[in-house]
């Protein structure tokens, strides 16, 4: 075993990771003066891995949500369900899949050891059958429909649509009815043994709990497994979008849009620093203490419910301008003419250090939440890279390099994506 210690003294925190002989990395941080502890298991499996090779083997092809399909199934054993088994200890518990990972998680406030028995029992050890994944099918059928039907679903992925060509992020997680169809035991059983080995997965936990003991609990309870190495095929992905417009009706009050910029990248995904400087681009164009952000409110055009994201993970990126408005193609345009005004003219240096001091504030206060702690530590599993880097780079990340960014808005690139209420 491998084990490491990362301080920050700017913080006054410090974390343990430890990685196992068999590649499983575990993160924990003590709060001891928290009463809660909160813990995931996951794993480098998400709704993208739908081609892949095993130690250098051919490349297989599974259906579309394949992984959120697991998930589901994961939580039934020969003896009970997880769920069942954590009501007993009044823990709350729950799971999901995205893009790149798959992970299941539990929060207590008593009772730590056996809620994590639980957690490292019932995802080592997979239980599906014919008849229930059948039945599964049906009851995943239904949560397809009804993200079908789900606006705020609709407006993002429509927006992929029109971006991605080729890239799986452009297919719903769930996958769909008829690729769900495609599923049986057998594929369930084959993506398990590729990708929940311990060297595709981690362990993160923050609470009131001692390093030490934790570590030492996980390792004598990771069942042998032979280290493996996993390839996904790289998805060949033109530079150009599908096309640029897109509306779909559905019964809502406010249309809803989503005004995406695809991003080319040249390697795996956006680093840290890359990351943490387009946020701080997007709260410089329309974060609430912009000048766009106020006129834009004052004028009617949006409210609220707008917000921002950099949509990144393996293999894609893209910027992305969501919420609801009566106006939604002339808010594209304002956002679009704001971003090339601030190419020519620049951005306030005062704006940029207020900016700046907000999110290193916000980024402080997320260890006051050990919920908030777990999820860094996961992304840091993903990504690789040290949860304490990124007050590192707040503090010292310059407007020059900020404003570089701007590059990366190419109206060519550009997507609109709209959900109009239903007429009657």
């Amino acid at each position: 075993m491998n084990k490491q210690i990362f301080k920050s003294d700017l913080l006054g925190e410090e974390y343990t990771v430890a990685t196992l002989q068999n590649g499983l990395k575990i993160y924990v941080m003590e709060k001891q003066n928290f009463d809660s502890v909160y813990a995931v298991f996951g794993t480098k499996y998400g709704s993208i891995d739908n081609c892949f090779s095993l130690n250098d083997g051919e490349y297989i092809s599974v259906p579309n949500g394949i992984a959120h399909f697991l998930e589901h199934k994961l939580f039934e054993s020969e003896d009970g369900d997880a769920f069942t088994k954590y009501s007993k200890t009044g823990a709350y518990a729950n799971a999901f899949t995205s893009f790149d990972k798959t992970c299941y998680l539990f929060s207590c406030s008593s009772l730590f050891d056996e809620n994590l028995d639980i957690l490292l029992d019932f995802v080592q050890s997979p239980y599906f059958t014919a008849e229930t994944v059948k039945k599964e099918q049906g009851i995943i059928g239904q949560e397809i429909r009804m993200y079908d039907d789900s606006p705020a679903w609709c407006v993002l992925f429509n927006a992929l649509e029109c971006m991605y060509h080729n890239h799986p992020v452009k297919v719903d997680i769930a996958g769909t009815v008829e690729s769900i169809a495609q599923i049986d035991d057998k594929l369930l059983y084959e993506c398990y043994n590729t990708f929940y080995n311990p060297a595709n997965m981690f362990i993160c936990i923050a609470g009131n709990v001692n390093s030490d003991s934790v570590i030492e609990k996980i390792s004598n309870s990771i069942k042998p497994c032979e280290k493996i190495t996993i390839n996904r095929k790289k998805v060949d992905e033109p530079k150009t979008i599908v096309k640029d417009y897109i509306e779909k009706s559905l019964p809502v009050a406010v249309p809803l849009f989503c005004l995406g910029y695809k991003q080319i990248i040249d390697k795996e995904e956006p680093s840290l620093r890359e990351s943490i400087a387009v946020n701080l681009l997007l709260k410089l164009i329309i974060g609430e203490s912009s000048p766009c952000y106020k006129k834009l409110t004052d004028m009617g055009l949006i409210n609220d419910e707008f917000d921002t994201e950099y949509f990144t993970g393996r293999g894609f990126a893209a910027i992305l301008f969501e919420g609801e408005s009566n106006e939604p193609k002339r808010v594209a345009e304002e956002i679009k003419a704001e971003i090339k005004r601030l190419s020519n003219e620049g951005i306030d240096s005062q704006l940029f250090e207020a900016v700046k001091r907000d999110s290193f504030g916000d980024t402080i206060k997320r260890y006051d939440n050990v919920n908030n702690i777990t999820m860094m530590f996961v992304d840091a599993a993903v990504s690789n890279y040290n949860i304490f880097d990124e007050i590192e780079v707040l503090k010292d990340i310059t407007l020059d390099e900020v404003l570089s960014y701007l590059s990366v808005f190419d109206d060519s690139r550009a997507v609109l994506s709209v959900i109009k209420p239903k007429e009657n």
